[in-house]
């Protein structure tokens, strides 16, 4: 997978919609994560830009992918 520049994460109960692209704005991934899985995923990027949804759960995953080095916009 091309390293993305900027992900957008979609917050949902169980799956999570992950949606990336590249400086050029080309999608260089669009995946479904089940709870267990985001942070494993995330860990595996340099940090990024991540925009997310604002709602109840965004403050907790907003921490959570701080502590991996990325951040919000």
């Amino acid at each position: 997978m091309e390293q993305p520049i900027t992900i957008g994460l979609d917050l949902a109960k169980n799956v999570f919609q992950v949606h990336g692209v590249d400086a050029r704005g080309k999608v260089v991934c669009r995946r479904q994560l089940r709870r267990a899985q985001l942070l494993l995923f995330f860990s595996r990027l340099e940090p990024r830009l991540v925009g997310m949804e604002a709602c109840a759960g965004a403050h907790h995953w907003g921490r959570e992918l701080a502590t991996l080095g990325h951040e919000f916009g």
